[in-house]
């Protein structure tokens, strides 16, 4: 077994690398790059070696930088986790000319499923189902729209050596495939350095289930059940769950032994993945394979309790697999909710800065383990686990060059319903503050009734959200439940302010029992009837909720019991109440006497600036291009500009026909959130 290995990533995933080598035994070299120089994957390795600047066309790609790391650390192997150099042939190759190994499959396996064209002819040589599309190159705009008039739209026009949703867009119309054809070439030649495009039918109403492969170099191969893949926005995966609620067992095991079929026709020996997209019929389509760790391993892991970054690192060191297929048993089911710093207000935006707070919720081992390729019972473990990978911590930075990925929060459950409430309890306690971040959106999604269901395609974002997020209203009841923990809290407090004041030693008699709540844009008179276990808070309708808590005044976390069932609060304080967030929504919530209330109702409305005649910047970027002039009438719907962040070019348009008064900004200019680019009359 190895001794040292050197993890050629950074974030979330070299520190979970970290952490399985650290269980083997094995020493860890971490590489950075200036803007990394104190993240946490280079605090938690043994070593830490700099390569370069910010940028990872700089840094983290440059293979001569990764080798004489290498070389100066004296790691025998490197683990490249995904994204960066986990898919180029070429870096697999320096490896082997060093003699180093490279935790990964066989070269030719990386560079026959590498490329999207190649592998789905072998797919097709192995008779794996495939989607119907143009598989040989295009050279330009024109081009692309005259194939997919003949294949029909919509289309998806893809990168060929593309990967995390960079360089795709699906079009829809001629006008779509015009437009969307350069710019998926821009962000992949920017993302890839490689700019070749292909394009396929897009099939609508699809789901998207990958098969986990675990393969050695000594012809054996498995399958680990399947991953629902199907909650994107952007084809960027948000939430992925295992097993998916949608397969039976017929199609798993169909799928499953295909996959196992395509990595044997290429000599693959690792962990992989085989992407499918899947009709509402069942009907299954391959899409693509990963030959790398996947974001979304940790819910495979959790299911099967198979340490996928484990069997990679024996593979290499050329071990045979441990367990065969009638090993492999999927138990309970498991969630992941992937942590973004993009503004779910602002169209999902990329945000940028310091993480001023930064608590995820505790994390908890699953009840099975798997020991011999057999699951087993942990004595004491709970009927739920909590895991969150990450790669930040609070005070840390969230840097405009690389993925906004701040965290993979997973859940597992003894089944899904199990699973999802444990997920919407880790997300609101979860504390995240200083940057946009899309945790109300994820919460929202855990409650979303087609969601509940397990009935969502690839469509459920741009279905159930067309507008964007605009926030979670709560029903009355979650309202009501509220509002009773807000009164008891605020209750709390004021006893507090009492006897900070010293002003009788009877402090409790300076404070009311009843309130008046609002929140939401609603008033709930309530009365508190408290004692020594708890309150019970009633309504003016008779209604009551008894609750029970520990929180004091200054907790920005409230865990409640409301009538025996858990509420989670993330607290902040406003005048005469309460910023609360819960469930994906977001509430001012002021409790006032009922004289205050009264008074409080004849204040008017303060009313936000107006900036419909401007274009502000939605998000912390560069301007790649501006395209249009002052003094051009624009129509609704038009291009104005295009700014480049975290990798993702965003063309920003005209919300409404008027003529361009004013251009403040221009190509290479570096914009903040909100900046005025042009205005408008």
């Amino acid at each position: 077994m190895f001794k040292k290995i050197l993890i050629a990533n950074r974030g979330e995933i070299a520190c979970r690398v970290i952490k399985t080598a650290r269980k083997m035994g094995i020493s860890t070299v971490a590489i950075y790059s200036d803007a990394d120089r104190n993240a946490l994957h280079v605090q938690m390795a043994d070593e830490a070696v700099h390569i370069g600047p910010p940028p990872a066309s700089e840094s983290y790609i440059v293979i001569d930088k990764v080798m004489e790391a290498i070389r100066q650390t004296g790691a025998e192997a490197v683990h490249p986790g995904y994204g960066f150099l986990s898919e180029n042939p070429k870096f697999a190759d320096a490896l082997e000319k060093e003699g180093v190994a490279f935790i990964g499959p066989p070269k030719g396996a990386i560079e026959a499923m590498g490329d999207k064209i190649t592998s789905k002819k072998i797919a097709q040589d192995a008779e794996v189902n495939t989607v119907p599309g143009h598989m040989g190159l295009i050279e330009d705009a024109e081009e692309a729209l005259k194939i997919s008039e003949e294949i029909g739209f919509p289309v998806m026009l893809k990168a060929s050596a593309g990967g995390g949703g960079k360089g795709m867009r699906i079009a829809w119309n001629a006008e779509e495939v015009r437009e969307g054809f350069q710019a998926s070439k821009n962000e992949a030649a920017s993302s890839f350095g490689d700019d070749r495009m292909f394009i396929e039918k897009f099939v609508t109403q699809p789901r998207h289930i990958e098969i986990q492969v675990l393969c050695d170099s000594h012809g054996n191969g498995v399958y680990l059940g399947e991953r629902e893949c199907s909650i994107q926005r952007r084809n960027q995966k948000v939430i992925e769950e295992a097993p998916s609620p949608f397969l039976d067992e017929e199609t798993r095991k169909a799928m499953g032994e295909q996959a196992v079929a395509l990595a044997h026709a290429v000599g693959y020996a690792s962990a992989g993945t085989v992407e499918f997209i899947v009709d509402g019929e069942k009907n299954f389509y391959f899409l693509e394979m990963n030959t790398r760790l996947q974001v979304e391993h940790p819910v495979t892991e959790l299911i099967t309790g198979v340490d996928l970054v484990e069997q990679m690192i024996k593979v290499a060191a050329g071990e045979k697999l441990s367990i065969s297929q009638d090993d492999v048993t999927l138990t309970g089911w498991a969630m992941e909710s992937r942590l973004y710093a993009e503004d779910p207000y602002r169209n999902f935006l990329p945000s940028i800065g310091r993480l001023t707070r930064y608590r995820p919720p505790v994390e908890v081992s699953a009840g099975p383990l798997l020991e011999s390729g057999k699951w087993q019972d942990e004595a004491g473990a709970g009927e739920t686990a909590v895991r969150n990978d990450t790669g930040v911590y609070e005070g840390g930075e969230i840097s405009m060059y690389y993925d906004p990925m701040i965290a993979k929060l997973c859940t597992w459950g003894k089944d899904r319903a199990t699973a999802i409430e444990a997920m919407r309890v880790a997300l609101d306690s979860f504390e995240i503050e200083g940057i946009g971040h899309n945790l109300p959106f994820l919460s929202a999604v855990m409650d979303h009734p087609k969601f509940v269901s397990g009935d969502m395609t690839t469509a459920f974002i741009a279905e159930e959200y067309p507008e964007g997020f605009e926030g979670v209203e709560l029903g009355e009841p979650s309202l009501r439940r509220v509002a009773a923990g807000c009164a008891a809290m605020h209750r709390i407090a004021e006893i507090r302010r009492t006897r900070v004041s010293g002003r009788m030693d009877n402090h409790e008699r300076h404070v009311g029992s009843d309130w008046v709540v609002t929140l939401q844009g609603q008033s709930f008179p309530v009365t508190i009837d408290a004692d020594r276990e708890g309150a019970t808070v009633t309504f003016e309708d008779g209604t009551s909720h008894r609750l029970t808590s520990g929180w004091t005044p200054g907790d920005q976390l409230a865990e409640l019991d409301v009538d025996g069932e858990l509420l989670v609060l993330k607290v902040g304080k406003i005048s005469g109440g309460f910023r609360i967030r819960t469930r994906g929504a977001d509430l001012k919530v002021h409790v006032r006497t009922p004289r205050q209330a009264e008074l409080a109702a004849l204040m008017p409305e303060k009313l936000p600036p107006d900036t419909s005649k401007m274009l502000l910047c939605p998000m912390p970027g560069l301007v790649v291009s501006v395209a249009v002039e002052e003094g051009q009438e624009v129509q609704e719907g038009q291009a104005l500009c295009t700014i480049e962040a975290m990798k993702m070019e965003n063309i920003l348009r005209a919300e409404r026909k008027a003529v361009v008064t004013k251009i403040n900004a221009g190509p290479g200019d570096s914009l903040a959130v909100d900046d005025v680019i042009m205005e408008f009359e």
